[in-house]
């Protein structure tokens, strides 16, 4: 199964749910692969200890530019592999616009050639709608988009929800929403009516679990760890086991 994590905007814990996801995945056991599209390269930094070493052909960069098969790294944990991002990502944009020869397909067709080694497959999307987005959704199965509290940060999923149909009309008919993740939740009154609105506006689409706003998620993240790895007592690693009961162990637990 490949599922994108996305959101609209930054600093909404996209990063911190895929590899959260994926380590957590591949802990019990499954085979799992990260694929980061956003040029930030977050999820390689914390995964990859010699990713400053790396020169761009040995990262994602070679397959959206050059169509390329896929340059997969093993990481620090075990069961986990990666196709790290290149910070050159950034610029891919103007290349794909003037592509003509399937643009939005090239992740997929290098990624198809190898899913089946893997029982999950996340892709950390960018930030804002691109084509590097694009190419995430149309190699997807499904799509978790993250949200944090704040007005601008609800009025990104209309945006979002958008792409997503728009992908699924032109490229990608199967591609399915999994649901909208709150993160970042705290008492604040902010953060208690961006829930409560987000789960009046779609009330069949915003996953049961919240994932708090708690500090062992920076400090794992300085620590080139992740959640499970840093501090697996921690509240934050307990919501996100939650939160793969919810989607990918829901059967087994009824």
């Amino acid at each position: 199964m490949v599922i994108s994590i996305a959101s609209q905007k930054g600093g909404t814990g996209k990063t911190t749910t895929s590899l959260a996801l994926a380590a957590g995945l591949a802990r019990r056991g499954k085979k799992v692969l990260i694929i980061d599209t956003d040029s930030q390269a977050n999820s390689s930094k914390v995964l990859l200890p010699d990713y400053p070493s790396l020169r761009k052909e040995q990262t994602l960069y070679q397959t959206i530019l050059e169509s390329k098969p896929l340059i997969i790294h093993p990481t620090t944990v075990q069961n986990l592999s990666i196709v790290p991002a290149h910070i050159l990502l950034a610029d891919t944009d103007m290349s794909l616009t003037t592509a003509l020869d399937h643009r939005e397909a090239r992740l997929k067709r290098q990624l198809d050639a190898v899913r089946e080694h893997y029982d999950y497959v996340f892709i950390d999307c960018p930030p804002a709608l691109s084509w590097l987005t694009i190419n995430a959704f149309t190699a997807s199965d499904g799509i978790i988009v993250v949200i944090a509290p704040g007005y601008f940060e609800l009025d990104s999923v209309v945006q979002i929800s958008k792409s997503i149909k728009e992908v699924q009309g032109f490229f990608n008919p199967s591609l399915s929403l999994l649901g909208f993740l709150f993160t970042m939740s705290d008492s604040t009154v902010n953060s208690k009516t961006s829930l409560k609105l987000l789960r009046q506006a779609y009330p069949d689409s915003v996953l049961t679990t919240v994932i708090p706003r708690n500090t062992d998620i920076r400090d794992a993240h300085f620590s080139k760890q992740d959640i499970f790895g840093y501090r697996p007592q921690s509240r934050a690693a307990e919501e996100y086991n939650r939160l793969i009961d919810e989607i990918f162990y829901a059967e087994e637990i009824k």
